[in-house]
């Protein structure tokens, strides 16, 4: 089964690349992590997703690039490359948008081992950069060539519609999950109508929805995004068991994983959805992406969205991040979800 952000194909599910070298700290071997994304090529994945800056905290910022472009060399032509780009004020002051987007652009297809790059997301929208002009200027990429389409990531409605108004947006990479609806009443409905692709990154909430994570659990101290995530205090895992407890009967019932059941959930549910589950672990990765084989009908999909309305959830983080300030960001949130 494929998938389209815009006029981009894709398989159903993608492969998110950031935790090998950035954000869950303990790193692979080399040569396990190369064999893992080639693994995922051969299991049908065709869509792989990583940004310029995964490995800066503790290695050098182009290690991940690096890594996935070794990877998928053998089959390039095969498959989807997505990576990040943020551009700062003093790149913009001295080169303009376009020569900073340029220059971050060439690095990038050195890394990846390519000539093109498929999808060429906004890391970030920088409040001092015109999003009309970085929009503007991804468009002289596409019509050049260099890259196929162009995205945004962590925004809100109005950035998306400001952005899509100047160069047709490919695709919107927000926080969606279980946990995380926020996409469902805003971003949705615009990318829905318009071809857009969603792209959820953590669709299972940073493994909660494994069920393997508990209030005792420890992450690393440094460079381990789970510290950040208000879902995954002490306090609100524990809360957020019943969540857990529904997802367990489903998964139970239907023979699956609670991790592809979560995965499963957001396919059934809308026709533009792509998740990138991301793990270093081989096996991990495959469970993943078998999520794309699990058929939930209509009548399931009522029943378990029913269910999940009904509970409510203990933490919120919000699905927009704007460079020089946070929206949507507040732990002491609780939320209860609605169709």
């Amino acid at each position: 089964m494929m998938r389209y952000l815009r006029k981009i194909t894709v398989s159903d599910v993608g492969m998110g690349c950031m935790g090998f070298f950035h954000g869950y700290r303990t790193v692979p071997d080399h040569d396990e992590a190369v064999d893992s994304i080639r693994a995922a090529y051969q299991a049908g994945c065709t869509f792989f997703d990583t940004a310029e800056g995964y490995g800066k905290e503790h290695f050098f910022p182009d290690q991940n690039e690096q890594l996935v472009g070794e990877a998928v060399h053998p089959f390039r032509d095969q498959v989807v490359l997505a990576t990040k780009v943020r551009i700062e004020p003093e790149e913009v002051a001295e080169y303009g948008v376009e020569g900073a987007l340029r220059h971050h652009l060439a690095l990038s297809m050195e890394n990846l081992q390519t000539d093109y790059v498929d999808l060429y997301y906004l890391h970030r929208v920088n409040e001092d950069v015109a999003l009309s002009d970085v929009a503007l200027a991804m468009g002289k990429l596409i019509d050049q060539g260099l890259i196929r389409g162009w995205g945004l990531s962590q925004v809100s409605l109005d950035l998306l519609k400001e952005a899509d108004q100047v160069t047709p947006v490919s695709a919107v990479q927000n926080l969606y999950n279980m946990l995380e609806r926020d996409c469902e009443q805003t971003i949705q409905p615009y990318c829905l109508e318009d071809g857009i692709g969603l792209v959820p990154f953590s669709p299972i909430a940073s493994s909660f929805l494994s069920g393997k994570l508990h209030s005792t659990s420890q992450f690393e101290k440094v460079d381990d995004v789970r510290n950040r995530v208000p879902q995954l205090s002490q306090e609100n895992m524990d809360k957020n068991q019943p969540v857990i407890h529904l997802l367990n009967q489903f998964a139970e019932a239907k023979g699956v994983t609670t991790v592809q059941l979560s995965s499963a959930w957001m396919l059934a549910k809308y026709p533009n959805v792509v998740p990138i589950p991301g793990s270093k672990n081989r096996a991990r990765i495959l469970e993943n992406l078998a999520a794309a084989q699990v058929d939930l009908a209509p009548v399931e999909m009522q029943r378990l969205d029913t269910a999940l309305n009904e509970l409510t959830i203990h933490g919120h983080r919000g699905m927009v991040e704007v460079e020089n300030r946070q929206v949507g960001y507040n732990q002491a949130t609780h939320t209860k979800w609605t169709n």
